[in-house]
């Protein structure tokens, strides 16, 4: 065997396994991707529908049980998808459970108190949606779903106008 025909062998097994390295790498960090961003989604409707309960204690003093089972599970895919501050503002909507938990359990908290609290929690909460769609969902997919967060809010309002007509 001539040393033309090695080096050529050489090279070529070089140039194939990189090839085959860089691909594989590549699929797998799109694979990683996919992950994350399936994850974010499955946050994104957690705290949806969160925000509804919040919503309802705010407005009724109904409270439900606020979820939390998709964020725990997929806090690792989370946390080396996000950037530091946006994992610290999905974090902080979960953290005011506890002022939300506290509210549901003492009765005794000042109306304004109160009022201001849930606020502060569905504030969180929707900082963290949004950020969660804007990350998460193509531009056309949040848009909808924008839409029909605003579709929501907008039947909200309606029910309020229509208990300050039956109350007012």
């Amino acid at each position: 065997m001539d040393a033309d025909r090695l080096i050529t062998a050489f090279i070529g097994a070089f140039l194939g396994a990189a090839g085959w390295l860089v691909v594989g790498l590549y699929m797998q960090r799109r694979q990683f991707d996919r992950q994350a961003r399936n994850a974010a989604r499955a946050v994104y409707f957690e705290l949806a529908m969160n925000i509804i309960d919040i919503d309802v204690a705010h407005r009724h003093s109904i409270f439900g049980r606020l979820r939390r089972d998709s964020f725990d599970r997929l806090l690792p895919e989370l946390a080396t998808w996000l950037d530091a501050d946006e994992l610290q503002t999905i974090a902080r909507a979960y953290m005011s459970h506890a002022g939300y938990d506290q509210l549901q359990r003492d009765s005794s908290v000042p109306a304004q108190v109160r009022t201001a609290l849930l606020e502060r929690v569905l504030d969180e909460h929707r900082a963290a949606a949004d950020l969660l769609r804007r990350r998460a969902f193509s531009r056309t997919e949040a848009a909808r779903l924008a839409g029909d967060e605003s579709g929501a809010a907008k039947a909200a309002r309606i029910e309020s106008d229509n208990e300050r007509v039956v109350h007012g």
